[in-house]
């Protein structure tokens, strides 16, 4: 465990990239309980002006998951989950994740030291491999669990 009140915020390479297909985004509106059509009809979809289906907003959560889980240990070696409590987390959107969309993420992770816990801060950006910014996740989380000095 790396995790110290003096460590400086690490950027995680950029994710591989990844092509969000009609099916995810209708599964994952499914689980979410998220019954809005334009998640499932591309008919629906282009009613509103988007070329396909479009993916419920957290749906990127399935995919900066994957990245700030990296970036985490990268920096701080294997954390155990059971020590991590999640604070926060807000979403900033220059437009929708669409279907046909070639995503590439990437995490920076910092930390600081507050009352003997560590407050792991992640910003995320998801843009397309043309560049195109998507979305920018920013979660907050409490580690409780060791703390190297």
């Amino acid at each position: 465990m790396r995790v110290g009140p003096t460590f400086a915020s690490r950027l995680a390479p950029p994710s591989d990239p990844y092509e969000v297909g009609r099916e995810a985004i209708r599964a994952f509106a499914v689980a979410v309980g998220d019954d809005d059509p334009i998640h499932r009809d591309p008919e629906a979809a282009r009613a509103y002006g988007h070329p396909d289906v479009v993916a419920p907003p957290t749906f990127v959560v399935s995919l900066t998951m994957r990245s700030e889980a990296q970036a985490a240990a990268d920096a701080f070696g294997d954390i155990d989950m059971a020590d991590i409590l999640h604070r926060d987390q807000a979403f900033a959107y220059s437009r929708p994740v669409r279907a046909g969309d070639r995503l590439v993420v990437t995490s920076e992770v910092s930390a600081r030291e507050i009352d003997g816990r560590q407050i792991l801060t992640l910003e995320t950006d998801v843009s397309t491999t043309d560049g195109e910014h998507v979305c920018t996740a920013n979660s907050v989380m409490v580690y409780s669990g060791p703390v190297a000095r």
